[in-house]
């Protein structure tokens, strides 16, 4: 008896397609064939996680209080560390029983975010480019996405006024990366000012993924919630990934208005059992040591970054030098598009990079770089590309 072919769930099959499968499949494919491949496409820090913080799990994965299920609202002494962390971070003054939520990692978060806010046929306003989920999580929630293009003019925001008055009526939330993935572009208190009165004028919640917040350069990133007023329209969400050295450890925090918290806490409470609590303490110790464990780590990437952009700039490319993140966002040489260009890399200098077009439809002008590689690495790498004369 013949039977029916399975179909995946229409949610799934309006999904974009995973652009960066060829790049990946012939990356693995020069691996294995023994090629010396330089791997600047992966947003994941090659150095260890601080020993403290190990050493901090090693020590609480032993308490057997710590094996059971995890609290939904997340440990009281994470959420007090959130909270100190904040103040002296940000000078935000955080309730740890109403306005943190410990989370799985930012992602996670994110991904669940839109479930608590949109209702089907609302919209979501998404950034273009942007890291998928939110385009993704928007869509499992039955929502419409409006892409607001990021405008390398106004240094990679979105122009707020073109959005369609009919769009902003239909809206309900709002999507925002600072500082920003891929683009490495950043936003000052000025811009998150106009953002939230825009949100008050609309109606709409704003969620602003702040997980490379850490990862600044010359001057430290703000959070929207620094403008006042901002927790009654906005949720932030924070990751220890990038700014620890932690992406595998899946622990971020969101931060925000109680009854958005509370929204976002619900959803969770029927999803997830909530963080390991060994992890969460092993989270606390990062945090409370946050002054002393991220300087050596953004001298790290600072290094980086100023070797691999200026060794670009010597070669003619139009690079500029991101404020903050870990990428470098690389305008194409003309007459390539970002797969071409990328196709070229791996396949004659066996660099990877990741094509814009895989962030968003406006952004196939430019190519990822992270600096996840050692500064030598780098630095060879602009040896290779200065090879192909592009």
């Amino acid at each position: 008896m013949a039977t029916t072919p399975f179909v995946k769930a229409d949610r799934l099959q309006k999904l974009p397609p995973y652009l960066f499968a060829e790049i990946d499949k012939k990356k693995k494919a020069a691996i294995a064939a023994g090629r010396d491949v330089i791997n600047l496409g992966v947003g994941d820090p090659d150095r260890p996680t601080p020993t403290s913080i190990i050493r901090s799990l090693q020590h609480h994965v032993e308490n057997p209080a710590f094996h059971q299920y995890a609290l939904d609202q997340g440990a009281p002494e994470l959420r007090q560390s959130i909270a100190g962390f904040c103040k002296r971070r940000y000078g935000l003054d955080l309730d740890p029983n109403s306005e943190i939520l410990p989370l799985i990692g930012s992602k996670e978060g994110i991904a669940h975010f839109p479930l608590a806010v949109l209702n089907p046929g609302e919209i979501s306003l998404v950034p273009d480019p942007c890291y998928p989920v939110y385009r993704s999580s928007s869509m499992f929630a039955g929502a419409d996405v409006y892409s607001m293009t990021l405008e390398p003019s106004l240094e990679f925001r979105p122009d707020l006024d073109a959005i369609p008055t009919d769009v902003y009526h239909r809206a309900r939330l709002m999507f925002l990366n600072y500082p920003n993935n891929p683009t490495g572009g950043t936003a000052d208190l000025g811009f998150f000012q106009k953002v939230v009165d825009r949100a008050r004028t609309h109606n709409l919640v704003i969620a602003q993924d702040a997980a490379y917040n850490e990862m600044y350069y010359e001057h430290p990133a703000p959070s929207l919630l620094q403008v006042p007023g901002a927790k009654d329209v906005a949720i932030e969400f924070h990751s220890l990934s990038k700014t620890f050295n932690m992406t595998g450890w899946r622990v971020g925090f969101a931060i925000g208005g109680a009854p958005l918290i509370a929204a976002l806490g619900q959803v969770k409470a029927n999803t997830d059992s909530g963080i390991f609590t060994a992890i969460q303490f092993a989270g606390k110790s990062a945090l409370d040591d946050y002054e002393t464990l991220t300087p050596p780590i953004r001298a790290l990437y600072k290094e980086r970054r100023d070797a691999f952009v200026s060794g670009l700039k010597k070669l003619g490319w139009d690079a500029p030098t991101p404020e903050a993140t870990f990428y470098v966002w690389i305008p194409c040489p003309k007459g390539y598009t970002s797969t071409e260009l990328c196709g070229r890399l791996l396949d004659e200098a066996d660099v990877v990079t990741t094509p814009g077009l895989g962030f968003g439809r406006t952004a196939d002008g430019f190519i990822r770089a992270a600096l996840t590689v050692e500064t030598p690495r780098l630095v060879e790498a602009v040896e290779r590309i200065g090879r192909l004369k592009l």
